[in-house]
């Protein structure tokens, strides 16, 4: 069994955790050690619980933490070539550089790296896979290319980004330069994006689709609700909403969530 949680989801800290029975991954982490430490009990782990950290690309809400924290739990750091070159993991004591489009195993979990179109230098998302579940993480890209949609087609749980309402976004307090970014094609999945994706999807609807990484300022939980409700009851699928506070607990795809935080 695979389980799938979060420690926060948004532009100021991201730290999601998969995790079998013997191993635990953590992928990305914006938080400091004091704040990973403080949050961790709550899903019933230590620091030292972490047996490897995989990072996404280079943005600090992503990276920040990410040397430290891997430091106090002695795991390894596992990057692309281009986010190692970023300078964020010179810190670090060990990184293993990985191919774009690569598979590897951390542990008793297999590991698919997915290119996706992003402002970083080498960005990646992670599929995971043990025992015949399959789950998928999948924030920070501007637009769904086949490539994306085919690679995380098929998962059982798929954490998945909705980022902006597009026209908050056009009336929302940001410069028109940091509008353009957040909007293009290497910026963030907007809600209709994302919906998209999901009725796009050919090899299986998840059973547990999380909506994370929402913007404060550019969206709403109503927003993406919205949106997708009636989805969700047609397919039948649960759909959980990932907070920048709490994230959000366990969840596994053939389990209910211990709680949904949807505030």
């Amino acid at each position: 069994m695979l389980r799938l949680a979060s420690l926060g989801s948004g532009s100021k800290g991201n730290a999601t955790l998969v995790a079998s029975q013997d191993t635990v991954v953590l992928i990305d982490c914006g938080f400091g050690v004091r704040e990973m430490m403080a949050r961790l009990p709550r899903l019933g782990l230590e620091i030292t619980d972490i047996d490897a950290v995989l990072v996404t690309h280079e943005h600090s809400d992503h990276i920040a933490g990410v040397s430290a924290v891997a430091k106090a739990a002695s795991a390894p750091i596992y990057a692309t070539h281009g986010t190692r070159q970023s300078g964020k993991l010179d810190s670090a004591r060990s990184v293993v550089e990985i191919e774009s489009d690569s598979r590897f195993a951390v542990g008793d979990i297999e590991v698919s790296a997915v290119t996706v179109p992003h402002d970083a230098r080498q960005p990646v998302q992670y599929r995971f896979f043990h025992n015949g579940v399959a789950v998928g993480v999948l924030t920070d890209l501007g637009c769904v290319s086949a490539h994306v949609q085919k690679a995380f087609s098929g998962c059982d749980m798929l954490l998945l980004e909705f980022n902006h309402d597009l026209d908050m976004l056009r009336r929302g307090p940001y410069p028109a330069t940091l509008k353009r970014r957040v909007a293009g094609d290497y910026g963030h999945l907007n809600n209709d994006q994302a919906m998209t994706m999901l009725t796009s999807m050919t090899s299986g609807t998840p059973n547990i689709v999380v909506a994370g990484h929402i913007s404060e300022q550019n969206n709403s939980l109503e927003a993406v609700s919205e949106r997708l409700g009636d989805w969700s009851k047609a397919s039948q699928t649960q759909v959980i909403y990932a907070t920048q506070s709490q994230g959000f607990d366990w969840i596994s795809s053939d389990t209910a969530p211990l709680s949904v935080n949807v505030a």
